[in-house]
């Protein structure tokens, strides 16, 4: 840290002055750079930081929702392959009964 801070100390340029100033320069010229590249145009790194995230999400909620249509589709294939299932299913969701059958409805 200590040849950092003397870069920017003139006193001791001496001979090497015009190199000095040059490193200055391609220090605050790299600066400028970073700031305006990293965090001020449009396609910041924040920006892509934040669509990253974004798409993490959204690729776990695919996920989620490839799973559900999988569950989904193996409760389709068990109802329409079994008529008992399908009854049962009925039954339990929708609150069909047969003739003669006697209803209970217990609310929650």
């Amino acid at each position: 840290m200590g040849k950092f801070r003397d870069i920017w100390n003139r006193s001791n340029d001496g001979k090497n002055a015009e190199k000095r100033s040059f490193i200055r320069y391609a220090i605050i010229s790299t600066a400028i750079f970073i700031l305006l590249v990293g965090f001020l145009n449009q396609n910041n790194i924040v920006r892509w930081i934040r669509a990253n995230n974004e798409i993490r999400r959204q690729n776990k909620q695919i996920e989620r929702y490839e799973a559900e249509i999988k569950e989904m589709d193996r409760q389709i294939e068990g109802l329409t392959g079994n008529r008992d299932s399908l009854e049962k299913f009925a039954r339990e969701n929708f609150g069909f009964s047969e003739p003669g059958d006697d209803v209970y409805v217990l609310e929650k």
